[in-house]
Order: C-alpha cells, then sequence, then structure tokens
C-alpha cells in the first residue's frame, strides 16, 4: 500500500477492528513493548514524538517515564480511543497526521516508535522528516519485525491459507508493511541516508501469547492478526475449511500458558547527532 491506501485502511474499518482488539494486542505485544521502552529510558521533562501511536499505550507508557508527549497516528478511530484513555492524564497530546510529511518543530528529545515506522511508501523521506524533528543530540528508538519466516506467531496462520488463494509472484520485500526492514543491511542504509549517526539493530527473540486458549488465539488470527486481511476475500464453506486449516496450525503451540508462539524483532537505536 502507499500512503494514501494506509490512510484508507485504517481510518475505515480496520480502525474499528483494531480498536477493539487494543487490550488482546497490548497483552501479545507488552514483553516487546517493554523492552523497547526500556530502551527509550524516557526521562522526566524530555519532549517525546510516538509515531504510529495507535490507541495510545505507548504514548501513555511514555508518559508514565515523565515525558511530555505527542503521539502521531493516521488512523482517526484509534485516536479517539487513545483520547478516551487519558483519563486526566496531562502529558499526552494527539496529533491525526501523517509522520512522514507532518510538519514538526526540532524539540524533541526523543522520537520513539512500536511497529510503526514500517509503512512508509519513502522510508528515508520519512525518517528524514523525523530526524528533523530531534533537537541536537535526540534520539530515535523503535521497534520493528524481522521477517515473517522468523515470526512463526504470524507465518504460520498465513502459510496454513497459501492453499486456499491463487500463486502469484511474491511481493517486493521492502514494499510498505509489517516487515518491510526485516533485512537489516536495508534498514541500516534508510537510516544513515536518513542523516542518523550511532545507528544499532538489536535483535530480539521473545514467546508471544497469541491467546489464553485456542479459541482466543483464533478470534485474534482471523479478526485482527496476520491472515485477517485475506481471509476477508473468502466466503461460505471455502472460508470455514480456512478458518480450520488455521486452528490445525496453532493447535501444535498450545501450552498451559495459552497458545506460545515465537518472534523476532529488530530494537533500533540512533541519534541525531550534535549539529
Amino acid at each position: 500500500m502507499n500512503n494514501k491506501q494506509q490512510s484508507e485502511y485504517w481510518n475505515g474499518a480496520a480502525g474499528q477492528t483494531w480498536v477493539g482488539a487494543q487490550v488482546h494486542l497490548d497483552e501479545i505485544l507488552n514483553p516487546i513493548s517493554q523492552v523497547a521502552l526500556s530502551q527509550a529510558a524516557g526521562m522526566p521533562g524530555e519532549q517525546t514524538l510516538d509515531v504510529g501511536c495507535g490507541c495510545g499505550t505507548t504514548s501513555l507508557a511514555l508518559a508514565a517515564q515523565g515525558a511530555q508527549v505527542l503521539g502521531v497516528d493516521i488512523s482517526a478511530p484509534m485516536l479517539v480511543h487513545a483520547k478516551n484513555r487519558l483519563r486526566g492524564v496531562e502529558r499526552v497530546s494527539y496529533l491525526h497526521a501523517d509522520a512522514s510529511a507532518a510538519v514538526f518543530e526540532p524539540i524533541y528529545d526523543l522520537v520513539f516508535s512500536r511497529f510503526g515506522v514500517m509503512f512508509f511508501d519513502n522510508p528515508v523521506g520519512a525518517f528524514s522528516n523525523l530526524h528533523g524533528a530531534l533537537k541536537p543530540g535526540g534520539r530515535l528508538v523503535f521497534v520493528c519485525w524481522q521477517s515473517s519466516a522468523a515470526n512463526p506467531w504470524i507465518a504460520v496462520g498465513a502459510q496454513a491459507i497459501e492453499s486456499f488463494f491463487p500463486a502469484n509472484d511474491p511481493p517486493d520485500p521492502r514494499m510498505p508493511g509489517p516487515f518491510a526492514f526485516a533485512d537489516p543491511e536495508y534498514l541500516q542504509d534508510v537510516l544513515v541516508r536518513s542523516g542518523y549517526q550511532q545507528i544499532h539493530l538489536r535483535p530480539l527473540l521473545m514467546d508471544l501469547t497469541v491467546g489464553s486458549d485456542l479459541d482466543s488465539a483464533m478470534k485474534f488470527q482471523t479478526e485482527v492478526g496476520p491472515v485477517s486481511r485475506v481471509m476477508t476475500d473468502l466466503k461460505g464453506g471455502v472460508r470455514d475449511r480456512a478458518v480450520n486449516a488455521v486452528r490445525d496450525a496453532l493447535t501444535p503451540y498450545i501450552t498451559p500458558l495459552g497458545v506460545r508462539m515465537s518472534s523476532s524483532t529488530w530494537i533500533v537505536t540512533a541519534s541525531k547527532g550534535d549539529k
């Protein structure tokens, strides 16, 4: 998708669906979020830009570290929900905008993102824009996915329904989407070309609880998770067979702690430099 298509998608039914799944999604991603937030190491009084803030969970967490936070997202439904969650928190505000093109004053100590930076159709332009939002010495911290193959919690369900769709040429692995920055050399190059210094990519491998039981995991997978977009194209008995195929694929991952599957991400840090 290009940025226009991303806007249409996240401001339509998908945005509302993700609002409904906010609690479940935050539970799944919390182990990763905690590592990324710890790496951000926010300090009281810092100005922080939370890119792709979605329903506001990371913005609230950054404010709890003491920061003054501006959360920016392309999805109006998610931002309405985020604002409803403020409950008197005064250090958080929200902006409905495309972070790749919005005009930011160079006042931010930290630009942060949890899975919100992989969807730009011009990554160098977008990261250059965010670079301009940082004050001298400011830092960039974000988390993004490694490849689909390195993320069984995403790949297993998708592989289970491949046979229900006609074969297509593989998409460009660098196209906007969850895995756009799977290649560390490409990601490093994007950040260098955008002006960042002291760039570090640290792999983070973690097991995620994608559901408290199989029904919970299936609800996530088919409504907002990895196979939800393509499942909408299946109807009737074909869809029922596809759902059963996903269920069968997830069954081996049932544990006493829930449906547990592995994930692989990059924890990325960089700085603007002093000049």
